[in-house]
């Protein structure tokens, strides 16, 4: 749904998208006040009421997932602003351009003292040196730059840059916004269907969440449906199965949604909820997750919130990640998703967890203290003359040892790491 130009030409007022485009481009909201969803950032009081009322006053970044829309508040921003906008594409464009808009636009707020709104889509798209050349025109003004990203901006985008814009989150389209957005396409007389088809909530519904949030998605699929049906043709199950054919997970293997799911799987395996585990593992492999990346993820688990609590745990996650090399996919998924529900049902505990991550504390914060002397091998005559080994007890001979014995450094004698 991105609007790009050559990233050299100013953006000329937007015309209504001919009878030929698709539905999703055609139903792109022309006013705020057509715009659903993002209820937490779109209205009175919200963090975007002022620039969606024209009152534009420093850069933003518009985080969130594909067809949530970042592109139509950023043209619904610019239309209101009256600041010359220009669309810019991160795909397309190299350095050479990025420098060519920044001069233009340096120049033009010289020449007629107009500031350029710059909407760059997919912003992450450029490197560190490319993002670089933004930041000396955002820090004087000539430009205000909008960008968007499906990816976390803090990974993603220098920090020079996030320090002179706000980020807006944005969150996937609920099950009723794209509802409400499919059931205007289908009654809109000018843009939309015009009523040439017919469809209940339900079906709506269903269409919505094959969608996962995403409004153009939601919209392409009720476009295919439609294209099934005669003129006043109702969307049954059997259409809708057709046009679906089979859902197809909003998924990016390096993005958030991976890490967003891993950590669902992650946390639900903690909580011992055995079912949520299933379910988060087999959505991860159902869309395309490297298998050695989740066998190394549950082995962790294994070690992490397990621990010694069943130390078999460990063996289970090892031999369900042998279980899968040896048969490959599908048939060593199920291992996989075995290893999560033992995992999950499994008692906890993450004692050793914790202790590592104090004694790792003391070792960086501590100066290394020498080994004590009666822990230290003795090999030589001269090491034993020197007091190696003086004073240690054999504890399987000297059931005293275990406890009369100080085995740390002197400055952390009475450390204890182990805690339950």
């Amino acid at each position: 749904m991105s609007d790009q130009l050559f990233p050299t030409e100013e953006a000329p007022p937007r015309a209504a998208p001919g009878a030929g485009a698709p539905l999703a481009e055609r139903m792109r909201p022309a006013r705020a006040e057509e715009f659903v969803g993002q209820a937490h950032l779109v209205g009175e009081g919200r963090i975007l009421a002022g620039p969606l009322a024209g009152d534009v006053r420093q850069s933003l970044v518009l985080w969130g997932p594909p067809g949530c829309g970042k592109t139509t508040l950023a043209r619904l921003i610019a239309e209101q602003s009256g600041l010359r906008f220009v669309p810019f594409s991160a795909v397309l464009s190299g350095i050479k351009e990025v420098r060519e808009v920044m001069a233009e636009a340096a120049a033009r707020r010289a020449r007629e003292g107009v500031k350029t709104l710059l909407f760059v889509d997919e912003i992450h798209r450029f490197n560190k040196a490319q993002q670089d050349a933004f930041l000396p025109f955002v820090e004087s003004g000539d430009i205000l730059l909008i960008g968007a990203t499906t990816e976390n901006p803090s990974f993603e985008l220098n920090s020079a840059l996030l320090s002179r814009a706000r980020v807006v989150i944005l969150e996937p389209l609920s099950t009723e916004d794209l509802v409400a957005i499919l059931r205007q396409a289908l009654e809109d007389e000018g843009r939309g269907l015009a009523g040439r088809v017919r469809a209940a909530d339900p079906a709506l519904a269903a269409l919505a969440a094959a969608a996962d949030g995403d409004a153009r998605r939601a919209l392409t699929l009720l476009e295919t449906a439609a294209a099934l049906l005669p003129e006043g043709g109702e969307l049954t199950p059997e259409v809708l199965a057709q046009a679906l054919q089979r859902k197809v997970q909003a998924y990016d293997k390096s993005g958030d949604q991976h890490y967003d799911l891993t950590s669902a799987l992650h946390k639900s395996v903690r909580n011992s909820d055995a079912d949520a585990s299933v379910y988060w593992i087999t959505r991860m492999l159902h869309a395309g997750e490297e298998r050695n990346y989740l066998a190394r993820r549950l082995i962790r688990m294994a070690i992490e919130d397990i621990g010694l609590a069943d130390p078999f745990a460990l063996r289970i996650a090892l031999d369900g990640a042998d279980a899968f090399h040896r048969l490959g996919s599908p048939e060593g998924d199920l291992a996989l998703v075995q290893v999560a529900v033992y995992l999950a049902r499994a008692k906890k505990s993450n004692a050793v967890y914790r202790a590592y991550g104090r004694a790792l504390e003391d070792v960086e914060r501590n100066p290394a203290e020498p080994v004590p002397l009666h822990l230290r091998n003795a090999p030589t005559k001269l090491m034993k003359e020197a007091g190696f080994g003086k004073g240690y007890r054999y504890a399987h001979d000297d059931p005293e040892a275990a406890r009369e014995m100080t085995c740390l450094p002197p400055g952390l004698a009475e450390r204890r790491y182990l805690q339950g």
